[in-house]
């Protein structure tokens, strides 16, 4: 049987805290990637608009749309709406802002055109990548605000 030396107790030790940095970069890479970025800015203030935003809420939800997640159809979003009674939204217009989740690239402003019955496909491309769509729905005196992830 060997001795148990100083250099046995140095590699376990070097080998054993190797083993904990690499696990740590590695979920910090994970963590930075898939991070979608903050929910608000300021939750101060957010908490004194918060039951402002529950009557927003129920408000769009009695317009009884349904808002399909946005899908990527070459180079440019798409999203289905549909009314209450499952039809297509007409006549309506629909615009928003386009941010990388984690700011790696500046918002810019998209906008939508009726491609079909209830489709809405954006007229600027968006580029590859994730895409948090902040959209503006009007019908009329009737508008609705969501938010759809793209990949």
């Amino acid at each position: 049987m060997k001795k148990f030396t100083g250099y046995h107790a140095t590699a376990i030790i070097v080998a054993f805290f190797a083993v904990v940095v690499s696990v740590n970069m590695v979920m910090a890479r994970f963590a930075l990637s898939t991070f979608s970025g903050t929910v608000v800015d300021n939750s101060y203030v957010a908490s004194q608009k918060y039951n402002d935003w529950l009557a927003q809420a129920r408000t769009q939800q009695a317009h009884g749309w349904t808002v399909s997640p946005a899908l990527r159809k070459t180079d440019r979003a798409s999203i289905t709406i549909t009314t209450a009674d499952g039809g297509p939204l007409q006549g309506a217009t629909m615009t928003g802002i386009a941010e990388h989740p984690i700011g790696q690239a500046d918002p810019f402003e998209i906008s939508f055109a009726q491609t079909g019955s209830g489709e809405f496909q954006s007229v600027e491309t968006l580029p590859a990548g994730r895409w948090k769509l902040k959209i503006i729905i009007t019908q009329d005196d009737k508008d609705m605000r969501v938010v759809r992830d793209i990949w």
